[in-house]
Parts: structure tokens; C-alpha cells; sequence
């Protein structure tokens, strides 16, 4: 069942451009897939979207001719466990491959996928090179992400830079948790949790069941990147501070935040859509933070307020969390192109709610440019009583975390 399940979301995936995340837990519901069988389906899933260009390029290098479109996803998820899952028997893989092709209706490609599959594995140590080494469309196969990508990469990293960015990109993130310290100190909580503790929060051990554990019930930590958090503290925030999170959902930063206040203040989180926002409150339910009030609306329609510290955490194209969700690499670039007028518009509206002498800080979970430093020059230059205070990117291979970038600018103090 994980074997048709990952199928069935590679096929979901392909025909409706769904988000993959969506797909892979409605397919573990309805399927009643028990939470092991689930996480080896969502492994299989992932890691053929993580490796896909370069499965493909394998393929393409055994079978002649094109290919009916499950039959390639048959190939893929086989070609994935062949290549990167040790524990499997490759004659597991292969036997299960056919068989999903006879029980699906395509039986006359049976022995296609078997040949195939049983050639790749032969060869699983001496496999055809991709060619271009040390070119863009190289990467692009290597690690499976689009050219374009690449080559943006490549002009803000060179060509070394690059490579560390997509290698780390097809990595398992580690899951990084903060600590609720309203309710315990961080040292506690990595005894509790036998987690490794750094100087940005504390690493889960790989596989924990979040929701299970009886520290999360408890609130005592919730799940923020290092970088996501570092935005939080550029704002250098104090008991009785009014803070307001612009665009709230998943609501990371205003729970670290109200932790950051020590519960004493208040923190207004916004957002436009009210079942994330819904989540946030159950959020500051369960961690106790009742500082935090949440208020459903577009940030765009924000008008003035008196606020000392304003977070805008803008929608982004995603290009830093790539390696936590894969597909973002296979959006069409277009889809792209409206976000700098958007984030724009957002960050200005957010710019009014800032009291004078207070800061806002506006941030990402992408490495583009356009969408990071273009917008915030835009807005400086617009915007003399700001003064650009920090500003910082973050990168997944050089500094653990997700892509991300922030800026803090200060409003003059005055009126």
C-alpha cells in the first residue's frame, strides 16, 4: 500500500499541479495507511519529486521511445528505490513495479518497466554520466531543478555556490523546534526530548511524532526555522510591547514573539485566510500565550496604528524551503512574476501601522532578489523616515536553515 499510495500522488501531483503536502495527507487518510507505512510512502513521494529530472535521465537512457505517463511514474518511484533507498531488495522494487503496471492496466509495458528497472540496478554503480559537467543544464539534471533556477543561483553564489545551494536542497531538513520559555527553559526541554540543542533552538530527533509528544501537547515548543526566528529577534522586542504580525499564518512569529515579551503586551496576528488563522489561536491556546489576539483581514487594507514593532512576512515565490517542499521547483516561472508588485504593496501598507521610533521588519522564505533586497531599496528609497537597520540572507547550505531573508528599518522618531 505505501508503494501505491506514493504512485497515486506522483499521478495527483502530475495531472493537477496540487501542492504536494495536500496530496500525500489526503492519500495517507483515505488509504488508512498507518503512520509508518505513511512516512515510507511520503519518503518515496518526496524523493522522486526531489530527484525527478535526474530519474527521468536514467530512464531515458534504458527505454527507447515515449512513454505513457503512469508508466513514467512507475519508473520514477522504481528507478528512486533502486538508486536511493538501500533497505529495499531491488528485486522488491523491480517485482513491485510490474506489478503495478499489470494491476493498473498496463500490462504490455510490464516487461518494458522489468528490463528497465533490472538494467538500472545492474548498473546502479556505473550508470551514464549527465553530461555538460560544470555547465548550467548539468546542475539542472544533476539536481533535478529547473534551468532558469539554476542559472539564478549561479549569478548570485557562481558556479561552486550553486551547487552547495541545489545539493542542500535535496537533503532532509533537520526539524528545528523553540522552546516555550513562558513555561521552560530551553535546557529542560532538550533533556525532555533527548534533542540536540544549538544556538538557534533545538533539533528533533529524525522521526519523532510531533503531535504525539506530550511536551507539544503541554505547550512547551512549536516548530519555527532558526531563520524565520532570528527575524523575530531582529526586532529586539521587550515585556509591553504592541506588536503586529501582518501576515500571521502558520503563526511562528507571533508566538516567538509573545515568548519573546514574556507573555506581556500584546500581539495583534493577522491574516487573510481564517482557517490558518484559526490554527494560530489554537496555537496560542496551547502554549498559553493569551497576548496574542487574532484578527482576520488583508494586510493590504491595514491603514495606520500605533504599533512599536510590525512583522511583515510577506507571500514569496518559496525558493529557500525547496528542500522541505519539493514541487515549489516545478512551478511555471510566471507564476512568479506578480510577487515583487504584491510584497510591495504589503510591506507599504504594514510600513503604516509603525508608530514613530518603532521598526518593522520585512521578510521572505526566498533567495530571489527581486522579491528581497529590490523590494525593500523600493521602499527605502520611497520611505526616508526608515532607516535600514539590518538585513541578512540565509542560506540552507551554509547556515543550516531555510533561504530567507530580513530587513529591519527603524521609523525616525518622530512625528
Amino acid at each position: 500500500m505505501p508503494r501505491r499510495t506514493a504512485l497515486e500522488a506522483l499521478e495527483r501531483f502530475r495531472r493537477d499541479s496540487a501542492w504536494s503536502r495536500q496530496v500525500m495527507e489526503a492519500l495517507a487518510e483515505k488509504n488508512r495507511l498507518t503512520r509508518r507505512d505513511a512516512a515510507l510512502a511520503s519518503r518515496m513521494f518526496y524523493g522522486v519529486l526531489q530527484n525527478m529530472v535526474l530519474c527521468d535521465f536514467y530512464i531515458a537512457g534504458f527505454a527507447r521511445g515515449k512513454l505513457e505517463p503512469k508508466v513514467q511514474d512507475i519508473l520514477r518511484l522504481g528507478v528512486y528505490q533502486l538508486l536511493w533507498m538501500d533497505r529495499i531488495p531491488p528485486r522488491a522494487a523491480v517485482s513491485e513495479a510490474v506489478d503495478q503496471c499489470r494491476a493498473l492496466g498496463y500490462a504490455r509495458a510490464a516487461g518494458l518497466v522489468n528490463a528497465v528497472l533490472r538494467r538500472i540496478g545492474e548498473r546502479k554503480d556505473d550508470l551514464p554520466p549527465v553530461p555538460g559537467e560544470g555547465t548550467p543544464s548539468y546542475l539542472s539534471v544533476r539536481y533535478s531543478h529547473p534551468q532558469w533556477m539554476v542559472e539564478a543561483l549561479i549569478a548570485l553564489r557562481g558556479y561552486e555556490g550553486a551547487e552547495a545551494v541545489l545539493r542542500a536542497d535535496n537533503e532532509e531538513p533537520p526539524v528545528y523546534i523553540q522552546p516555550n520559555t513562558c513555561r521552560v527553559t530551553a535546557d529542560a526541554l532538550a533533556d525532555m526530548l533527548q534533542a540536540e540543542r544549538t544556538a538557534t533552538g533545538l533539533i528533533l530527533p529524525r522521526g519523532a511524532d510531533i503531535a504525539g509528544l506530550d511536551a507539544f501537547r503541554e505547550g512547551l515548543f512549536y516548530v519555527q526555522d532558526p531563520a524565520a526566528h532570528e527575524a523575530v529577534l531582529a526586532a529586539e522586542l521587550a515585556p509591553g510591547m504592541r506588536v503586529l504580525d501582518a501576515c500571521a499564518a502558520p503563526g511562528g512569529k507571533s508566538f516567538a514573539a509573545a515568548i519573546a515579551m514574556g507573555n506581556v503586551g500584546s500581539v495583534t496576528a493577522r491574516d487573510i485566510l481564517a482557517k490558518k488563522l484559526a490554527l494560530v489561536a489554537r496555537g496560542a491556546e496551547r502554549m498559553g500565550l493569551d497576548c496574542i489576539r487574532c484578527e482576520p483581514g488583508d494586510a493590504r487594507d491595514i491603514a495606520g496604528g500605533d504599533y512599536d514593532a510590525v512583522f511583515a512576512d510577506v507571500p514569496c515565490s518559496g525558493l529557500g524551503v525547496i528542500r522541505k517542499k519539493p514541487d515549489i521547483r516545478y512551478r511555471p516561472r510566471t507564476d512568479l512574476e506578480g510577487l515583487p508588485e504584491l510584497q510591495s504593496e504589503l510591506l507599504e501598507a504594514a510600513a503604516t501601522a509603525v508608530r514613530p521610533g518603532g521598526r518593522l521588519v520585512y521578510s521572505t522564505c526566498t533567495w530571489r532578489r527581486s522579491e528581497n533586497e529590490a523590494v525593500t531599496e523600493r521602499f527605502l528609497a520611497a520611505h526616508p523616515e526608515f532607516t535600514k537597520t539590518r538585513e541578512r540572507t540565509f542560506w540552507p547550505d551554509r547556515d543550516g536553515t531555510d533561504g530567507f531573508y530580513l530587513c529591519r528599518m527603524d521609523r525616525a522618531n518622530r512625528i
